[in-house]
């Protein structure tokens, strides 16, 4: 990364941190963008041109600002110690806890997320999410291209939004109850895997049946 597109990337997670803050009572809004440029002495004009779409422009931010969060928090040597559910758990713990101290501003993204058109780009943030996290959890080239590819991120992205909904309501200390339910749910797709994968090779006898392509 050049160091102008480093200095652009902090200067939208300053902003970024700053309307987290707000977005916990105003929401993900235009006025949220300016008071954050406002705590940071930051001329509105510039917000506007680091974030053209207001309240929108921000919650994209925020997505990929938590999966760079995800990524910082785990150590890849450990990671790659790990069964690879344990490495799928810990990057979505990680991510989770690193959204953790701005629980009431994802509740009110998760709304916002909910109306279209927004929803369609949450969509697409999903999908990149849980593609970030297979290709740290498994890094180098998939052996399976085909169906499997797919299942797997739509498998997790059913994890990532359960455990989410569970999470915003989720009063336990260190919230431990939502770390239980992600296990059970990551152990549920592991399961479901396993069936997919011999399902495909059985799929595989019949004639000129072939796996889609990446």
């Amino acid at each position: 990364m050049s160091e102008g597109l480093r200095e652009r990337q902090h200067q939208k997670d300053g902003i970024l941190e700053a309307a987290l803050m707000h977005a916990a009572f105003d929401g993900w809004s235009r006025k949220t963008l300016m008071a954050a440029a406002t705590d940071l002495g930051i001329e509105r004009s510039d917000a506007l041109r680091l974030f053209p779409q207001g309240g929108n422009s921000l919650l994209d931010w925020l997505d990929g600002w938590a999966d760079r969060r995800m990524l910082d928090a785990v150590d890849i040597d450990e990671l790659a110690a790990m069964p690879i559910r344990r490495r799928i758990a810990t990057l979505v713990r990680a991510r989770f806890e690193a959204l953790q101290p701005h629980r009431e501003a994802v509740r009110r993204a998760v709304a916002a997320r909910s109306v279209p058109p927004s929803t369609l780009q949450g969509g697409r943030s999903l999908w990149r999410t849980v593609d970030v996290i297979w290709q740290t959890a498994l890094p180098g080239p998939e052996t399976d291209q085909g169906i499997s590819y797919y299942t797997r991120r739509a498998t997790l992205s059913g994890v990532l939004v359960s455990t989410l909904l569970y999470w915003l309501d989720d009063h336990s200390e260190g919230a431990t109850d939502s770390w239980a339910f992600l296990d059970r749910r990551i152990e549920d797709v592991m399961r479901f895997g396993k069936f997919s994968a011999q399902f495909t090779g059985m799929l595989g006898h019949i004639p000129g049946f072939r796996p889609a392509a990446r």
